[in-house]
């Protein structure tokens, strides 16, 4: 029987999603490509790992189907993309995510591992998916507001649809408020501003990281976005979370193009290193074997802008950006001086 939990591999339009626990009706589910049939397919992963907690399995419910979480992805989606030109943000980073949170605290509970509401006393393993769950489903929602603190502006937004979500699962107030402490640490410290620390937190943080291949950053591309980030991730075909051989979670990341370990080294592994999940989670990075992939064959410059020429045949253009007027521009604006552009 195989030791993966979760598989992210978009370079056959493909993601895996399979379950060990249930021996006695073991589950892989296939997911294909475009990135939005993934959400499909990552609600019935979910589904079945929650399946035994009824707590969790309800407030996933409440919040797929929540009007006000659903504009929340979808905003975040708008401004991330169409107005920074970054990789996807909105409902299906939030469901593929969602996903890998719930293979990595599952491989971390058979490791023996005790997430912080356990350990302090406060809840169970019900609440532990709950909480894992809704944070990380959550976590992203700030960048509606902006990029520049999305962390904190997503602490907020949450705020109503957790207490919303979480009033007729938990009666006893005492509970419900320390229960939500730990979802909004999830969403406060995914991006390591501050760093978690939580095992939930850091679980959500770790899964953030995992959503780093391909058609992520093909979205990206789609839109004009040429930049290392989309580059990068076009270099990665697959993430796998499995069983680790000498620590209970083991990342396997597999590149196209080498250009991939960019995304590894700035994305993915400060998000392991910075956690408290360093102690419990290998991390292994490899291009295929057989050898790179070509992404880019060409970038020429045209006027003002650069033409650059996809391996498929598409082009995009780029705006080229003066850093040095840029560096002046910044550091006139904080002596309250001008600089003109010429």
């Amino acid at each position: 029987m195989s030791d993966q939990k979760f598989t992210l591999n978009v370079s056959g339009g493909a993601l895996h999603d399979v379950a060990t626990r249930r021996k006695a009706a073991p589950r892989a589910v296939e997911f294909a490509t475009p990135r939005a049939k993934l959400i499909e397919e990552a609600d019935r992963a979910i589904r079945a790992d929650l399946a035994e907690f009824p707590r969790a399995l309800a407030a996933y419910d409440a919040l797929q189907s929540d009007p006000e979480a659903l504009a929340d992805w979808d905003m975040a989606n708008y401004i991330t993309m169409r107005k920074l030109g970054y990789n996807d943000h909105g409902r299906v980073h939030a469901f593929i995510t969602g996903a890998a949170s719930l293979a990595i605290l599952e491989l971390l509970l058979e490791g023996g591992v005790k997430p912080d509401i356990i350990e302090s006393g406060i809840g169970e393993v019900d609440d532990v998916y709950l909480t894992i769950i809704l944070g990380t489903m959550l976590h992203d929602i700030g960048n509606q507001i902006h990029r520049a603190s999305h962390e904190q502006h997503g602490v907020m937004l949450a705020l109503p649809i957790i207490d919303r979500i979480l009033k007729p699962i938990y009666e006893d107030v005492f509970k419900r408020t320390k229960i939500r402490s730990f979802i909004l640490g999830c969403v406060n410290c995914h991006d390591l501003n501050p760093p978690p620390l939580t095992i939930e937190a850091g679980i959500t943080a770790v899964a953030d990281g995992t959503d780093i291949t391909k058609g992520r950053g093909r979205k990206a591309f789609a839109l004009g976005s040429v930049d290392i980030h989309s580059i990068s991730a076009l270099a990665v075909d697959q993430v796998v979370i499995e069983r680790g051989q000498n620590k209970p979670v083991r990342i396997n990341v597999t590149m196209n193009n080498s250009g991939g370990i960019f995304q590894v080294e700035e994305v993915l592994a400060p998000k392991v290193i910075r956690t408290p999940l360093s102690k419990y989670v290998e991390l292994h990075a490899r291009t295929r074997p057989q050898g790179d992939e070509q992404i880019v064959s060409r970038v020429r410059l045209e006027s003002d802008h650069f033409v650059v020429d996809l391996d498929g045949g598409e082009t995009v253009d780029v705006g080229v950006k003066d850093s040095q007027l840029e560096a002046a521009q910044a550091v006139a604006g904080s002596l309250g001086t001008g600089v003109e552009s010429h």
